[in-house]
């Protein structure tokens, strides 16, 4: 039996899982989906009462042979490349024949587990899903509204009685015209703004800012929990870490034991095996769930803390572990 590694060949993150897993004797196979399907090619086949079988293979041989995979880590990986000597609706043809064809093949495998299931990571993108899922498994979170009507964001402001934050829907990397801008959550520090008719535009999420004592990244791996204390030297890393790493501290810490069962249960719920949560610890010294990110990444802080995410990755994917 053998793992399936979807991710580039630069991942050095990744490198520390395959390594782990040779340790264990657990062959592994890394699939670029840049490569699919000028580069690898796919021989897939089903009949009656009958699994998928077959491999993915390239010009120094297989790859992969379908039928050995029991569990496919889907980390991070491009999009598939079609040839550049086609017109503009044929490339958009043969992309979606690849995805469901090789994608839809690897979703079908018999007994696989996937981390991340990826139609359950897609539907877990979506925050007012991720919201939803935590307050029904017994997490804090902020009171929000999600709105595109600039009085009904003021009155609702208004009537919080408490400081504002925005904060993107979708994540905080955006296109601009040929430029990459960074949306990081940002304060509202005049109300009166929301009354602006740009707002409009489109939907937006308002929280109210919780007073941080420290926030923490936890990671969840199946049923265990990771959490690192996050301590922000700056203005700027106080209202949004990733905004200044240079500022920022790390220690491992123990989560409330009903927080870090929340955490396994709304993983559980958003039907994800492996999640990167962030969490705030409030003055009062109450734990507050913000988002989790179904791909977030964790080697800056096995580097910074030694948490040993790898192994448990490992354990996961080989099967030494339960994915619940």
């Amino acid at each position: 039996m053998s793992v399936l590694a979807l991710t580039t060949d630069r991942d050095s993150v990744a490198d520390r899982v395959i390594a782990e897993l040779a340790l264990r004797g657990v062959p592994v196979a890394r699939l670029d989906q840049a490569d699919i399907p000028l580069r690898v090619w796919l021989d897939g086949r089903i009949s009656t009462g009958r699994p998928w079988s077959g491999r993915l293979f390239g010009a120094e041989g297989t790859l992969v042979d379908l039928a050995s995979v029991h569990a496919v880590w889907h980390r991070h990986t491009k999009q598939f490349v079609v040839n550049e000597g086609m017109s503009g609706p044929e490339k958009a043809f043969a992309y979606g024949e690849a995805r469901r064809g090789y994608g839809g093949i690897l979703a079908a495998l018999s007994g696989c587990l996937w981390v991340n299931d990826p139609m359950a990571a897609a539907r877990a993108e979506y925050k007012p899903v991720q919201l939803s899922a935590a307050t029904a498994a017994g997490l804090r979170i902020p009171q929000t509204i999600i709105t595109s009507d600039p009085h009904t964001a003021y009155d609702w402001a208004r009537q919080l009685t408490r400081p504002v934050i925005y904060k993107p829907l979708d994540g905080v990397w955006h296109a601009d015209e040929g430029q990459v801008r960074v949306i990081y959550t940002s304060p509202v520090t005049d109300l009166d703004d929301l009354l602006d008719p740009a707002l409009g535009k489109t939907a937006h999420l308002f929280q109210e800012q919780i007073r941080k004592a420290f926030e923490a990244r936890v990671t969840i791996v199946g049923s265990q929990v990771f959490a690192v204390r996050i301590d922000a030297g700056s203005p700027a890393a106080r209202t949004d870490w990733r905004s200044d790493y240079g500022a920022l501290a790390y220690s491992l810490i123990e989560l409330p034991t009903d927080v870090a069962a929340g955490l396994v249960d709304l993983h559980r719920r958003l039907g994800l095996v492996y999640g990167a949560a962030d969490l705030i610890c409030d003055e009062a010294g109450n734990w507050v769930f913000l988002e989790t990110n179904q791909s977030g990444e964790w080697g800056w802080l096995a580097a910074e803390t030694g948490v040993p995410i790898a192994a448990a990755l490992a354990d996961l994917l080989s099967g030494e572990t339960c994915p619940r």
